[in-house]
């Protein structure tokens, strides 16, 4: 997969983030101390920073063997 393929798919990834992330902060359970942990919410955004992370490294080897 191409280099500017996983930049559009990180992007597309980030806007899905920021879309739950605005909606995590109005949240009943965001106003307990401990409600991320029992959040769904969260837990999607803790899987899609994975998908990001996963993606930014595969980046990262490409342009290494690239050089």
């Amino acid at each position: 997969m191409s280099v500017e393929k996983l930049e559009k798919q990180i992007e597309k990834l980030m806007d899905e983030r920021d879309a739950l992330e605005e909606n995590c902060d109005s949240l009943p359970q965001c106003q307990d101390e401990n409600g991320c942990d029992s959040c769904e919410i969260f837990e999607k955004i803790e899987k899609i920073d994975q998908q990001i992370e996963d993606l930014e490294e595969q980046i990262e080897l490409q342009l290494e063997e690239e050089e």
